[in-house]
């Protein structure tokens, strides 16, 4: 049973940067791969970014935050970051952390088999 805790989420201004954190425990987490994803209003839920614990830290990033945000860890503390700058409006969402232990790196929501509550991520103009 893997459990996941998000914190980092907030109000910000365009322009201005966000770090979000979401800590593991529970499972084995050099089997799982980690992906933040994010859902709008009215929107359907995405994909931001994945990170394997396994496969030497394979990242991916949708094309919208490519350049902007960064996912990492920190295998120490169990911990995945998102490190979110130059935000915009259009990145104002809830942002989940999930993790998946099918050892298929995958951007997939599907795929996932454990979710946090979710942070939300407001930026104004």
């Amino acid at each position: 049973q893997v459990q996941l805790v998000e914190s980092g989420g907030g109000l910000v201004q365009a322009g201005g940067s966000l770090r979000l954190s979401c800590a593991a425990s529970g499972g084995t987490f050099s089997r799982l791969s980690m992906g933040w994803f994010r859902q709008a209003p009215g929107k359907e839920r995405e994909s931001v970014a994945v990170i394997s614990w396994w496969n030497a830290g394979r990242t991916y990033y949708t094309d919208s935050v490519k350049g902007r945000f960064t996912i990492s860890r920190d295998n120490a503390k169990n911990t995945v970051y998102l490190q979110m700058n130059n935000l915009k409006p259009v990145d104002t969402a809830v942002y989940y952390c999930a993790a998946e232990t099918s050892l298929t790196f995958t951007t997939d929501l599907a795929k996932y088999d454990y979710w946090g509550q979710g942070t939300q991520v407001t930026v104004s103009s």
